[in-house]
């Protein structure tokens, strides 16, 4: 595994392999088993695996939760080693944005609902670091996992005004054995909170199993109350969505993929996951 920190040792790189068979992982560090399940899938599909290992300030809207999201360089290595990447890219906020970047991207309704009315600039700063970072690897197929169900969304449309962009590939949530999904920010839960997060899951899977008798709002209202239950959460939004526009669904005959979204503050923590109604 070849370790890079600059735009020309990963050209450098990049420039020996076959592009056409060439898998991307953009990922945020602090990595656990649902990071290595995407690597795993690259591996499957691509000749060649670039992992990227880079906290985006520019998709923080708050700063605090920037200085605190999780760091571990060193594990990071280890395990994506132990994965089989081929090459990781870890570069520094100086070699990603050696200018500020003003582009301003149209999503249309996309990022006006839910992560991003309560997160406002989020996408526009995912998709500031994801199209550089798509320009530099040139990868055939990137790989992104489905917790980030809405942020797939504005990837593929970013991709479409894009002249080069990959296949995006959407892979499974991988949960913990009490069905939380796993997510760097777990690490930050105190062990109240760890052991109160897995009711937002639970209170999906129960809202699923009400289809046949509430409407898609009445489901809504049913998931929040039951996750708002347990003192130690609070539902920032729970929606039940088409999974196209992510636009809410108002019948359960609205749309052939309807996928349930959620974004609850477990304390300091703020957690997300979704799960597919039809």
């Amino acid at each position: 595994m070849k370790t890079v920190r600059t735009r020309s040792e990963l050209n450098e790189c990049l420039d020996k392999v076959d592009r056409s068979r060439l898998g991307f992982v953009p990922t945020m560090g602090a990595l656990h088993a649902g990071h290595l399940s995407l690597v795993k899938r690259a591996k499957e599909e691509c000749d060649t695996v670039v992992v990227s290992v880079f906290v985006n300030p520019t998709q923080f809207n708050d700063p605090k939760d920037l200085e605190n999201y999780p760091r571990d360089e060193r594990n990071d290595l280890i395990v994506l080693e132990k994965a089989g990447a081929d090459i990781v890219f870890m570069p520094d906020v100086k070699e990603m944005y050696p200018e500020p970047d003003t582009r301003v991207f149209d999503f249309g309704q996309l990022d006006k609902v839910m992560e991003g009315a309560t997160r406002p600039g989020h996408f526009n700063g995912v998709a500031q670091v994801v199209s550089k970072l798509f320009a530099l690897v040139r990868p055939a197929k990137a790989f992104f996992g489905e917790k980030d169900f809405q942020q797939i969304a504005i990837v593929k449309a970013m991709c479409e005004g894009l002249d080069q962009s990959p296949q995006i590939v959407p892979c499974p949530i991988v949960r913990e054995a009490d069905g939380l999904a796993m997510s760097s920010r777990n690490a930050l839960l105190t062990p109240e909170h760890r052991a109160a997060a897995p009711d937002i899951y639970r209170a999906m899977k129960a809202g699923v199993e009400k289809m046949g008798e509430m409407t898609p709002a009445e489901v809504e209202e049913f998931v929040t109350e039951k996750i708002n239950s347990n003192p130690l959460l609070e539902v920032i939004y729970f929606k039940i969505v088409d999974a196209l526009t992510m636009m809410q669904v108002e019948n359960w005959k609205d749309s052939e993929a309807i996928q349930g979204c959620a974004a609850v503050r477990a304390g300091n923590v703020r957690l997300i996951d979704n799960i597919r109604f039809v």
